[in-house]
């Protein structure tokens, strides 16, 4: 089956989709052609093409959008949203609706992934007896843990340390910090070798999303950790489709404080060649 599609009275034959792509199409005496069957599905070729003459089946011309109708964002204000960005550990105690996290993560899908292989699904826990047991199970790993031999001292392990303390006297979810939401990010066996990376660029992107419609989020640290490791009693309760691994985690909620300051960093540090 030939997946393109090429309007020939709106071709040019400008050789715009030939160069963006990866190597599946090249120019013919007609227009641009299929060389390879190997099609990733980026969608490249018909973003780029200047006339809409081009449509690509794996990633139609119908649902794409053009940018023209979206008005840039200045650089400064650019880098200021992108600065704004805060990890958020203190949450109201609201339950957030599904509708709502569902928009969060239609953002995430729109990650850059490995070889566009995309493949992640959510698991969305917002149960409060679950997540209490949840933060529960990773305080019980933490410490054995940190009792087991190790070669490499973490440079958190007295954090963590301190977090298992302070749970244990108080009751205080180190954890989740009482977030309403955990959303926890899973792809199949097959993927794990490249789903870590492509799931970490895709909660990023809620993260980065998350603020526009009034939430908050966190990475989940240590439940991941405890969750990448294996640790049978905490998979048990997560009770995770079969085949599957998890790969990322947020902790999703409404702020309960706002920051007034952009906060600094680390001065830039690059190597020139």
């Amino acid at each position: 089956m030939n997946f393109i599609q090429v309007d020939k009275e709106k071709c040019t034959q400008c050789g715009l989709c030939v160069d963006v792509c990866r190597g599946t199409l090249g120019m013919g005496s007609n227009g641009p052609q299929v060389l390879k069957q190997r099609c990733i599905s980026c969608g490249h070729c018909v973003a780029a093409c200047p006339t809409g003459a081009l449509n690509n089946l794996n990633s139609p011309l119908k649902n794409q959008v053009l940018l023209k109708e979206i008005p840039n964002l200045d650089s400064k204000s650019a880098a200021n949203f992108l600065r704004s960005r805060r990890s958020i550990r203190s949450y109201k105690k609201i339950a957030i609706p599904r509708e709502k996290i569902s928009d969060l993560l239609d953002i995430a899908r729109f990650a850059p992934s490995a070889c566009n292989s995309q493949g992640i699904t959510y698991l969305v826990i917002d149960n409060p007896d679950t997540l209490s047991r949840i933060t529960a199970a990773t305080v019980d790993w933490a410490e054995e843990n940190s009792k087991g031999p190790s070669t490499t001292a973490s440079p958190y392990a007295s954090s963590t340390a301190s977090q298992i303390s302070y749970y244990r006297k108080n009751g205080t979810d180190v954890v989740l910090r009482s977030a309403p939401c955990l959303v926890v990010a899973i792809v199949d066996n097959t993927m794990i070798s490249m789903g870590r990376d492509s799931t970490h660029f895709a909660l990023a992107y809620a993260q980065l999303y998350a603020p526009t419609i009034g939430l908050g989020t966190c990475f989940a640290g240590l439940f991941e950790g405890c969750a990448t490791s294996g640790y049978q009693p905490l998979l048990n309760l997560l009770n995770l489709p079969e085949d599957t691994r998890v790969t990322g985690a947020i902790m999703v909620g409404y702020p309960k404080y706002t920051y007034k300051r952009l906060v600094d960093r680390n001065s830039l540090q690059v190597i020139w060649e």
